[in-house]
């Protein structure tokens, strides 16, 4: 899958942006998506580092309209935490040399609001 194809839409709910503080951000992901495809999606379109994934399949309302009745549809919630210190990371070669490796990450997702 494509990371388009995986990440639908940000959830936008109160409890949603109590967790941005977290560095918690909740989308509206495909149904068929696994946690592997969401991480790898989050990290190529937003170039942050993944820690965390928590999916939630969302069961649909039933709703009403006059006597008819029907049903809203399924769909599944991602919970990501991303990293909000990224620092280098070191370890030893096999000539016990150290080496860093920094890999620049942003630290927030800007464009979340706004999506």
């Amino acid at each position: 899958m494509r990371p388009e194809d995986v990440i639908i839409a940000p959830v936008i709910t109160e409890k949603s942006n109590d967790g941005l503080q977290e560095g918690k951000y909740t989308f509206k992901v495909n149904k068929k998506a696994t946690k592997i495809d969401i991480r790898n999606a989050v990290e190529k379109l937003f170039e942050v580092k993944v820690l965390n994934v928590n999916t939630i399949s969302v069961k649909g309302k039933t709703k009403r309209m006059g006597k008819t009745s029907g049903k809203t549809s399924d769909w599944k919630k991602a919970i990501v935490t991303i990293d909000t210190n990224p620092s280098e990371n070191t370890y030893l070669t096999k000539g016990g040399k150290e080496v860093k490796v920094s890999k620049k990450y942003k630290d927030s997702i800007e464009h979340f609001m706004g999506a």
